[in-house]
């Protein structure tokens, strides 16, 4: 098992009335067998987290007498309360530059691990700016973006290198992923993220610097170079002769990625290049597909920086937090990602070229994600891990142990040599 610490739960799910801590709640609930975590609801409304609990019963009877344990985001005393009964805690409750920061002081005070589904850069770099040295200290786990980002590009990536050490002896110098697969959208949660991120920077320009940096998340973030500029135009593909465009998730998945080679010493170079890109096929019909989303991508960002605009999209189009869709359309979901690498073989002294695809059932967004949220937290609770502390990622905390427990829970994780 994982860390030493005696406490009361193993895990305490933080946003537990939200609509994605309702979905981890009853990932947690219906696996509850399996895993027999002691575990509990928490949150600064009893009467909802009573409501969420007799649902969990209808799942599994034993929620009965799932603990609920109250604070609130605001109260440092109640945080340092919640943390200090418990191993691990998953936080659902964003955005989380406005919500999240005092919890994760917290954690890191207490040393207790911690994860999370943010995919805001600007805070992630408060977060490691303020906490990693201390986390490191205290052995505090702190794992960001444990969701659709950034798990399929952090792991996909650690997958790829994996397999390229042991049947290779060498490393991937170029990775590129290619989304080629996506049923279902982005929460309410995810959407109010982007918004508040973008108002931090109306009101603190210098945070541009931030966002646009290639290496912002890395231990010393550097600017980068050109090459490793988000793609932000139609291109087609070397790789695989499809259309591409841009992907809304690079800004966040390849900072993650990049911060895991720095973290685990550049085992992939320090010239290691990785990029991501929205793959929609070959032909006019790939390129139709590509010109449009990249052109609607492009239209969205301009329509939140008019304010009228924003105000109509917030309240006729966009979903708020706590919405999502219908269980029924949560289960049609799915996606699908292929991560192309290529690098230097030290045993045949050639390039050779590999593959790796990371896929799951389920909306990305909703149900795929609150799996791998739940399962990042199980990880954390009894899973033996490297002994470090600091501000993490999913690969430099949990690696392939982690590929290995979410393999179990349903997800695709393969790799595989290709023509060279």
């Amino acid at each position: 098992m994982a860390g030493e610490k005696k406490t009361e739960f193993d895990i305490v799910l933080w946003g537990a009335t939200g609509f994605t801590g309702r979905l981890v709640a009853e990932y947690l609930a219906r696996s509850q067998d399996a895993h027999g975590a002691k575990w509990a609801l928490a949150g600064r409304d009893r009467d909802r987290l009573e409501k969420v609990r007799a649902e969990l019963v209808k799942l599994q009877p034993a929620c009965a007498d799932l603990p609920l344990v109250l604070a609130d985001a605001k109260d440092s005393a109640s945080l340092a309360a919640l943390v200090a009964r418990t191993r691990v805690v998953i936080s659902t409750v964003g955005p989380y530059n406005r919500y999240g920061s005092e919890l994760v002081a917290a954690c890191v005070s207490a040393g207790t691990a911690y994860c999370d589904l943010t995919g805001e850069v600007q805070w992630m770099r408060k977060m490691i700016d303020a906490h990693d040295a201390h986390a490191r200290e205290t052995g505090a786990r702190i794992v960001h973006t444990c969701g659709f980002d950034s798990i399929p590009s952090d792991l996909g990536v650690l997958l790829l290198q994996d397999h390229m050490r042991e049947k290779h002896g060498g490393h991937c110098d170029h990775v590129r992923y290619h989304l080629t697969r996506m049923r279902g959208g982005f929460s309410g949660g995810t959407i109010a993220s982007m918004l508040d991120t973008l108002d931090a920077v109306k009101a603190e320009p210098s945070l541009r610097r931030v966002l646009t940096s290639a290496h912002a998340l890395d231990p010393e973030p550097g600017r980068g170079t050109k090459e490793e500029r988000d793609q932000m135009t139609v291109r087609k593909s070397p790789d695989t002769g499809g259309w591409t465009a841009p992907f809304v998730m690079a800004s966040v998945n390849t900072r993650v990625v990049r911060r895991s080679n720095a973290l685990l010493g550049f085992p992939w170079g320090r010239d290691f290049f990785y990029a991501e890109v929205s793959d929609f096929g070959p032909g006019p019909k790939g390129l139709a597909l590509a010109a449009g989303t990249t052109a609607g991508l492009g239209g969205f960002m301009a329509a939140t920086n008019v304010s009228v605009v924003r105000g109509l999209l917030e309240k006729h189009v966009l979903p708020a937090p706590g919405e999502g869709p219908s269980a029924t359309a949560r289960e049609r979901g799915c996606f699908e990602v292929r991560l192309l690498g290529e690098g230097l073989s030290p045993k045949s002294g050639q390039r050779v070229k590999v593959e790796g695809t990371v896929a799951a059932q389920g909306d990305p967004g909703y149900a795929a994600t609150s799996r791998m949220l739940a399962e990042s937290g199980l990880c954390l609770a009894f899973d033996t891990l490297p002994k470090r502390g600091g501000v993490l990622t999913p690969a430099s905390a949990m690696g392939m142990v982690l590929v290995e427990r979410l393999r179990k829970a349903g997800m695709t994780f393969e790799v595989h040599d290709r023509a060279a």
